[in-house]
């Protein structure tokens, strides 16, 4: 009997819906676009902190896990310092690798010092970045400002951004033949 008089009752209203967030007020299930729900909950994450979390920070029976995988602080111990054992010998090695390129590094400038100095000195000239020739600097005067954009952000001595990443197969468009940089070199 009470079960037929609680279908027919409807469900009782909110009392506090003035002090709801619009945040997350839910709409009607037709409407919502689950582009826009997905960066929605993207930018505003629950605010329900008792939850666990993928990154760790706060996992509620991770120490009942531990006790059941590891029963004694001995053992616990043991596999902390072998970790910490590995570690140091990545770090070690990684460490050696590049003391080793440093060494290889230092004996071709040795090297290049002694076959050709003039070019060991351009090698080692520090350079400012923000400087500018003076053919630079009347260039930019006649560029666009889209040019000149691209002609500040590059950086001299840098990889340059606008050099297509070598590929195994060509592009499905093939070559452009049009190509020109966005501003002539210097």
């Amino acid at each position: 009997m009470s079960f037929a008089l609680r279908a027919v009752r409807a469900p009782p209203a909110p009392l506090r819906v003035a002090q709801s967030s619009v945040r997350y007020a839910r709409r009607e299930a037709g409407q919502a676009d689950p582009r826009l729900e997905l960066i929605r909950r993207t930018l505003y994450p629950s605010n329900i902190r008792n939850k666990e979390n993928p990154i760790g920070s706060w996992r509620p029976g991770v120490g009942w896990r531990l006790q059941r995988a590891i029963p004694s602080v001995q053992a616990h111990e043991t596999i902390e310092r072998a970790w910490f054992l590995h570690q140091r010998h990545v770090r070690r090695r990684r460490e050696a690798e590049l003391a080793r390129k440093f060494q290889c590094m230092e004996r071709a400038m040795q090297v290049l010092k002694e076959v050709d100095p003039r070019l060991y000195k351009l090698a080692n000239v520090e350079e400012d970045p923000r400087d500018r020739s003076p053919e630079e600097v009347e260039l930019a005067k006649t560029l666009r400002v889209p040019e000149k954009r691209a002609m500040d952000s590059r950086i001299r001595g840098l990889f340059p951004r606008e050099l297509r990443v070598p590929t195994d197969t060509p592009s499905r468009d093939g070559w452009n033949y049009e190509w020109k940089p966005a501003y002539p070199r210097v």
